[in-house]
């Protein structure tokens, strides 16, 4: 017996969850099918609408004037400015993220030194934007390596912040080991009064008057926002969280924060259990989720995909060519290997724009240009016709797709 919904989304990555939140809110049933952990575990939290051009002008101030002088066939031509806009704004509505006051973008310090322009940033990460001038002091762990803070605070000035920043690097309270979990950070700064005492002596010890402190994001997983505001009335600075890298904790909160609206607009999701084939012609009649060895039938009236790109495997290749391995859509790309990538490292390779194409209303289209199917979309990274690394727009992408998918299958039920 299949297991019905109205709209089935495909995926649970931050185009899927937009797609099923914002059909949700709408009063649609929804389903929510997803193989993987999602890939958010492995961003920095921070969200980006578009930073570069694909010229690789930038950073940009306004991504939003940016994007009706995008290539005909970037995603954001599809979806429009308004489109960008009101998926931001069901963003906005469903998370506490900052940003939404301004189109400005955001410039926020990484964990490499850099300085990432950004559209929406956690409250955690506020106190830390390069427009304020206040001297910051950035604080590493000796058990955590992937951030030298003193590394990051060289290159935050060569890169010419406007403002005074030095790094050191301390013990953790309780000298957990090199490969102990972010989350155990986290518990223990959560949980732990002693931890979270012996942890601002050791940042007291270290500092000389700055009044913005930035430390790994490991401050606190359920209840971060207690354990920053607590450090920050105990230091008497401003205390933010610098993103970081895989398992990121202001990614897998982001996560956490979707995937509790869909389940309070009413949404149904399951994770674990991969989509594997499907049946139907023109169009899609149902999916096939394996379970213990044993292929489950999933039906509704439209299907939304969105797997991501070459990265999350929903875009896959081999030595006959590159594919979409669910429904074999259609991805566009050059018969020779050797033109799939620039010579040059850094140079302009087509395999990162590869992906589906879609019309206007985001049904996948097949060889020829014409809907695959009647009832499918995408969106998020299973999308050609962008440079999500490159732009620092994936998030962007994910989000106003999932928005766009959802309102455009929600008009045919």
């Amino acid at each position: 017996m299949a297991i019905d919904s109205e709209l089935l989304v495909v995926g649970g990555g931050l185009a899927g969850l937009t797609t099923a939140v914002t059909a949700a809110r709408e009063g649609v049933d929804v389903r929510l099918v997803s193989y993987k952990q999602s890939t958010l575990r492995n961003a920095s939290g921070l969200v980006d609408v578009l930073g570069y051009t694909p010229d690789g002008e930038g950073p940009l101030t306004d991504p939003f004037a940016a994007i009706p002088e995008l290539p005909d066939d970037h995603p954001y031509r599809t979806v429009g400015v308004d489109g960008v806009r009101s998926a931001m704004d069901v963003f906005d509505e469903v998370t506490d993220y900052r940003g939404g006051h301004t189109d400005t973008n955001a410039l926020l310090p990484t964990h490499g030194g850099t300085v990432k322009p950004t559209a929406r940033y956690p409250p955690g990460a506020a106190a830390g934007v390069a427009s304020d001038d206040r001297d910051v002091l950035l604080v590493g762990l000796q058990s955590m390596t992937d951030f030298d803070a003193p590394h990051v605070a060289a290159h935050l000035e060569a890169a010419g912040v406007p403002f005074d920043v030095s790094g050191v690097t301390i013990q953790f309270p309780g000298d957990l080991q090199a490969d102990a979990k972010v989350t155990r950070y986290a518990k223990l700064l959560e949980t732990d009064p002693a931890t979270r005492d012996g942890f601002v002596e050791r940042i007291e010890a270290n500092r000389s008057g700055q009044q913005r402190i930035g430390l790994p994001a490991v401050l606190g997983d359920d209840d971060h926002d207690r354990v920053r505001t607590h450090l920050e009335s105990e230091l008497g600075a401003a205390v933010f969280e610098v993103p970081s890298g895989p398992p990121s904790l202001p990614g897998l909160r982001l996560e956490d924060a979707l995937f509790s609206a869909l389940d309070s607009a009413g949404g149904s999701f399951e994770t674990g259990n991969p989509v594997v084939d499907y049946e139907g012609d023109d169009r899609i009649d149902h999916v096939l989720v394996e379970k213990s060895g044993t292929e489950v039938p999933y039906s509704a009236d439209q299907y939304v995909l969105a797997t991501g790109g070459l990265v999350g495997k929903g875009i896959d290749s081999d030595r006959e060519g590159v594919y979409e391995p669910i429904f074999d859509c259609h991805v566009d790309h050059a018969e020779d290997r050797y033109e799939w990538f620039d010579g040059d490292v850094f140079g302009d390779h087509p395999f990162a724009r590869y992906g589906v194409d879609t019309d206007d209303r985001l049904r996948v289209l097949d060889a020829d240009g014409d809907p695959q199917f009647d009832n499918l979309r995408a969106a998020g990274g299973v999308l050609g016709g962008y440079d999500y690394a490159a732009e620092k727009s994936g998030s962007g992408v994910s989000i106003a797709t999932g928005y766009h998918a959802a309102t455009a299958a929600t008009e045919e039920l």
